[in-house]
This record gives structure tokens, sequence and C-alpha cells, in this order.
């Protein structure tokens, strides 16, 4: 239930256009309960990080679902003509917010204005579009009815497919659903939220906001931001972190526990809000709020300053990159160039494969956007069990198999589908004159698909030279990711094909330790620390420096700074991470001696007890392994 709803106004600012329904803002408004006194504290999911202490205002909306509705016969073209005008007025919507993006902080202009590139995409002739025209004919559906069905039928393949990038899936499947709320509050003509009336240094709450609300969001006038719903890893946490407003989403039963002008301390980095606090937890804000400012100042001191040891070892600290949208924030955080460019996104939301000009100029940008620190490009890591409308345009279906983990997936795929591999390895080849770069190969397990996928690489890299294209004389590196637990036992002979090594530490965790994340009941049994992962990790870093070969580590454990006495003690000098998770690293990284780090890593990997292991590596202190 909504508390303390705002009378009904015109959004005069809002690019919609479209006031708030009144009736349902002044239902909320007649069940709003009397106001509470006493401190209540709850806990949500840390998204942007910061303190704000100010008063809470809310902001309703009307729903946008719509009672399920069949129709007649002769209804049908009533109801194409109805989506299909709700299809226009959704575009220009979107033409509307794309114009807003100028005012809007350069970070969330990057992340934003793909987004809605995407959402431009989806009220074309896609596939939610396309299928909900057929559904009102074939399933005699009212329009609102086709756009719900069709939109949570392509969720729920989304979010069905096995794939270790979960955020991944669940921003795709909230793209999909945001539109079709989009088209069903068109189609029946409800209102959209207004944020024109907050007043300045409010908290805003909301039982959940979305990436279109939070480009209408004022940072200099918000003081914070607390939802019930929403993750982490959305659009809506990206566009928050990029506006740099302090907030907290998941705050569970969040919009029952308030009346509007309530006092509150939020902190966005404990993820905690405290409703009415009484003086203790004022001042306990007001301190945290003076320990953030000072923590930030130490860290953003850290950007211009090299990730070098105490004992004068350099450390190559680089940022792994999903969307251009994140390039900014690449920046932001000093990061020395790009350690994993994952190439999926060209591929998304569209319906045919991307062609050879497409990858250049996503690859141009992106390399020209890191100024020369080079950029990892991993070619397509896509596998049957994904579900992309685009390979199913002119490329023959691929086969899922009982276990598509285990199937057609990574190189064993394009190595199959060859035309695919050979586009993006002449589009990188050609933005090698734009900059440093290096290709990475996914899912790598024997040396004889390196070896194939380097005769391709040679013979592509001939035809664009035929073409009049200049190419380097040494070709860019073309290198493996190690992420199998046979990947990392043949390190060795992969190491004689491969040019450098990036160890992918999420999947190697899953596939040694047969534990999906994702899996409620076996999730507790993931741990990248257990001892047979980190012997892997041990195994192929070794392989690699032996034959004096690059070596990074790219997965999650590269960015948890506490894991970095460990990383360097394994003899690794290259990480990439987050770039969120960059300051703390060189933080990290900048205390360290080589040498403690060396006996540390030899303690730990005489361990057998993962528990023990966790002691170990959460009780370091620098300078201690001397002591």
């Amino acid at each position: 239930m909504k508390t303390d709803a705002p009378a009904s106004k015109a959004a005069d600012g809002r690019p919609d256009g479209k006031p708030a329904d009144s009736k349902a803002l002044a239902t909320a408004e007649a069940k709003r309960p009397a106001r509470r006194t006493r401190e209540l504290a709850i806990k949500g999911l840390p998204i942007s990080p910061g303190v704000a202490i100010g008063t809470l205002y809310d902001t309703a909306e009307a729903p946008a679902a719509a009672p399920r509705r069949q129709i007649t016969a002769d209804q049908v073209e009533p109801e194409r003509a109805r989506l299909t005008a709700a299809v226009a007025t959704s575009r220009k919507q979107v033409a509307k917010l794309k114009s807003r993006l100028a005012i809007l902080p350069e970070e969330a202009q990057e992340e934003l204005e793909p987004l809605l590139d995407a959402y431009s995409m989806m009220l074309g002739e896609s596939r939610l579009i396309r299928n909900a025209r057929k559904r009102i004919e074939a399933e005699l559906l009212a329009a609102e009815t086709a756009v719900e069905d069709e939109a949570t039928a392509i969720a729920d393949a989304i979010l069905a497919a096995k794939d270790d990038d979960k955020a991944g899936l669940r921003r795709r499947a909230g793209e999909v659903h945001e539109i079709a709320r989009r088209l069903t509050r068109n189609l029946t003509q409800s209102g959209f939220r207004s944020f024109k009336d907050v007043p300045e240094g409010s908290i805003l709450v909301a039982e959940e906001l979305t990436p279109a609300d939070a480009a209408l969001l004022d940072p200099s006038r918000i003081a914070g931001v607390a939802t019930e719903e929403g993750g982490a890893d959305g659009h809506t946490a990206i566009m928050l972190r990029a506006l740099g407003i302090p907030s907290v989403l998941g705050l569970t039963d969040l919009t029952n526990s308030f009346s509007r002008g309530d006092a509150a301390v939020l902190d966005g980095g404990a993820g905690t809000i405290v409703l009415r606090p009484g003086p203790e937890a004022l001042a306990q804000g007001r301190e945290a709020m003076v320990a953030y400012a000072k923590e930030r100042t130490r860290l953003g001191k850290l950007r211009r300053l090299p990730a070098v040891t105490t004992d004068g070892e350099e450390m190559e600290l680089q940022a792994n990159l999903e969307i251009p949208a994140e390039l900014p924030l690449i920046a932001q955080a000093g990061a020395q160039g790009i350690g994993l460019l994952r190439t999926e996104f060209l591929f998304m939301n569209r319906r045919e494969v991307p062609d050879e000009d497409a990858h250049f100029e996503a690859y141009r940008q992106i390399v020209e956007g890191t100024d020369g620190a080079g950029v990892t490009i991993r070619v397509l890591d896509w596998g049957g069990e994904k579900d992309m409308e685009a390979l199913g345009e002119g490329v023959a279906p691929l086969h899922t198999g009982p276990n598509p983990a285990l199937g057609l997936r990574g190189i064993r795929m394009l190595l199959k589908r060859p035309e695919l591999l050979e586009v993006q390895f002449a589009a990188i080849l050609r933005v090698a004159a734009q900059g440093p770069v290096r290709v990475l190969l996914p899912m790598v397990t024997v040396p004889e698909e390196v070896r194939a996928a380097r005769e391709v690489y040679e013979r592509v890299a001939r035809r664009v030279r035929r073409r009049g294209v200049h190419l380097p004389e040494k070709l860019p590196p073309l290198g493996a990711m190690i992420e199998t637990p046979g990947a990392a036992l043949a390190a060795d002979a992969i190491a004689l094909e491969a040019d450098f090594f990036a160890i992918g530490t999420n999947d190697l965790a899953m596939y040694t330790l047969a534990v999906d994340r994702a899996e409620a009941e076996v999730s507790h049994l993931y741990d990248p620390l257990h001892p047979a992962v980190l012997r892997l990790i041990q195994f192929a870093t070794e392989a690699a420096l032996r034959l004096r070969m690059p070596v990074s580590v790219c997965g999650e454990m590269a960015g948890n700074a506490r894991l970095v006495p460990l990383l360097m003690g394994l003899g690794l000098r290259s990480l990439s991470m987050n770039a969120s998770a960059i300051p703390r690293v060189k933080q990290m990284v900048r205390a360290l001696n080589v040498d403690d780090c060396a006996r540390f890593a030899r303690r730990v990997m005489e361990q057998s007890d993962p528990k023990r292991i966790q002691e170990l590596v959460m009780g370091f202190t620098p300078g201690a392994e001397r002591g």
C-alpha cells in the first residue's frame, strides 16, 4: 500500500506529458495511516554510496496493469489500431526523454542513451510488437492483454537462460517489462509519475523506480532515493550511481512504514535507512556523512596515483566493460584500459546479426574512449541456451542439448559458425589502427581450439589486407580465457598456442565445484576460495609465467580488495574488474609488499579447509607477514 500519496498534478516537467491518475492518488491518500513516532531501521541493497539526512517524500503512480480482456472477432482490427497508436505515442515519449539527455550529468547520459535506443528498437518491428499483434488476432485478446502476455513470455525466456551473467539477463528482462508497462499506460491512458514538486533536500521514497523515472531526478535537489523494489544490477541502479544520488533499493515493507515528512537517515553504502531517527541515530548519520566525504576525497586522490606496492612492484588495474554506457565510469575510476570488453551487447535487442561496420564502429568508440590505454575484446560468448533473436535471423539454430552449460557455447559455437567469428575478427583488426587491442577467445578447453581460431584469424587478416586496409605486421595478440578445469589443467599446452591468458574465476569456480550460483539450494557451495579453485588458478598462472606470457584475472575475485594479497602472492600482476572496485583495490595494492604476499600465498595454498582459507584471507593485514 502506498502512503501519503500527493494530490494529482499535471506532469508539466515530464517528457511523457500526462497527469497522474487522480482517483488512484485519492484512494492512497484515504488509506494513509496515522503518523508514526518510533524509530525504525530497515536493511536493503546498497546501490549508490553516500549518506543523506532529510525528510521523506513519496510520489504515487497509478498501476500500469490492466484487467485481462477478451475481444470478439470484429474487434481485432480496432485493437490492432489501438496498439499501433500506443506504439507511436510511446516512441514520441522516448524521443522526448532523449531530448532531456543534454541536461543530465555525462555519466547518466552515457547510461541512458543506449537504453533509450534499445527502447526505440523494441517499439519498432520487434518480437514484442509483432507477436502482440499476432496474439490479438489468434487469441482474441485486447491489445494491453496481448502486450502483457508477450512481454511475460519474452522475459521468462530470457531469465530461464543458463548464463553466468544473471545481471545482464535481469536487465534485458526488465527492459522488456518497462516497454510493456509504457505501452499499457498509453493503451489505458494511465498517468505517469511526476517529480517536479519534490521539495529540495528530500529523500525520495517509491515502491519502484524505472530508469526513465531516474532520468527525471535532479541530483541537486534530491538528497537520496529509497525504494521497496529493485535490484543492485538493474538499469535504475546504474542510473542512480551515475547521478551520484545516495540510494538504497529493496527495502522490504518500506512504503507501509513511513509518513510523508518523516525524518530519515539513508546510508547508500551500508544499504540502510533509519526512519524517524532519534538523537543517537542522527549523530551517527552526521558522523557517517563526514566519514564518507573524507573517504571519497581520499579515494579520489588515488585516481592519478600509480598502482605500485611499497617495494616498487607495479600492478595493472583494468576494468571490465559490459555496455558502452559504462565507459565514463571507467575513466573516472582511473582504470589502465579495459581488460575485458564483452561484445554480447552488440547482438542484443536486434533482429539481425550486426555486420562488420557495426562492430567496427562500436569498437572504435570504445578504443578511442580509452585514450590509448588498451582494450581486450572478447569475441561473442554465446551458447544455444541464451535467447538472442539476432542469431535466429539467417543463422542455423543452435542446439541447446540437455545441459546447455556443457554444450555448444563460447569458442565451440564460434568455430561451428565461423562467419560470426570472421566478422568480429575483421572489425577488431580494422580498429587496431585506432589504438592497442587484444583478442580474447571464450570457453577454451583444448589447444586445438586456439589453433583453429588462429587459422581463421590469420585468414581474415589476409583478406582485410587485400581490401587495402593497413594492418600492423604483427597482429594484435590472440588470447585464451581459462574458465574450465580442463583449460586450467592443460594451461601449459594452451600457453604454447595463445599469446596471453585471462582467468575467468566466475565460470572456473562454477565448473570446478559443479555449482550454479543462481540455484538457491546449492548457491552456498559456491566458493571461489575453495582450495581446488585456487590450485587451478595457481596452475594456470604458473604455466603462463614460465613462458613469460601475460596473464590476468577478470572474474569477480579481481575486484575484491581482500583477495589482492593472495592473487599477487600467486604471481598475478594484472587484474580486470568492475570500475567501481578499482579505487579500493588500488588502495590495497599501495599498502602491500610483494614478499609479504608471496609468504601469505604459500600459507594459504598449504590449507585444505575452505573455512580456514577464508579466515586467513579476512585476517590478512599488510605488513603482518613480516611480524
